[in-house]
């Protein structure tokens, strides 16, 4: 006897996947299923993430980096909650990152950890 296995992919279930991309179609644009008020923007030396956060103060919001991650949450108290992590490619250097509350719009100058060369070229003899 013979046993093949099915595997229910994309392909078998063709008239699911259309409503699924249907969907996505309808609920990206009228009810935001992304993350909104989100700029992030790249150079050699840093990221610069922009997020819009009306009504919270510099005392209400605490930033944690850790790797390349960063953690912005409001305290328990605060008015308004917000919670978010933000994975980026590379790891972020704690010690050069800044932070920015202005008009409700908090700008994070994350700089990017310089990677360390530990490989070093040895003369054959």
């Amino acid at each position: 006897m013979f046993y093949a296995p099915a595997h229910r992919t994309h392909a078998f279930v063709p008239a699911r996947s259309l409503d699924r991309g249907f969907e996505r179609f309808l609920n990206a644009p009228f009810f935001n299923a992304g993350p909104t008020g989100l700029k992030v923007e790249q150079n050699d030396e840093a990221w610069t993430v922009s997020l819009d956060l009306p009504g919270v103060t510099r005392e209400q919001l605490t930033i944690d980096v850790d790797g390349a991650v960063v953690r912005v949450q409001t305290v328990k108290d605060a008015p308004r909650q917000y919670q978010a992590a933000y994975e980026l490619p590379a790891d972020i250097d704690g010690e050069a990152t800044s932070a920015k509350l202005e008009n409700g719009v908090l700008t994070l100058a994350l700089a990017k950890k310089k990677q360390v060369v530990t490989s070093r070229q040895i003369e054959v003899k």
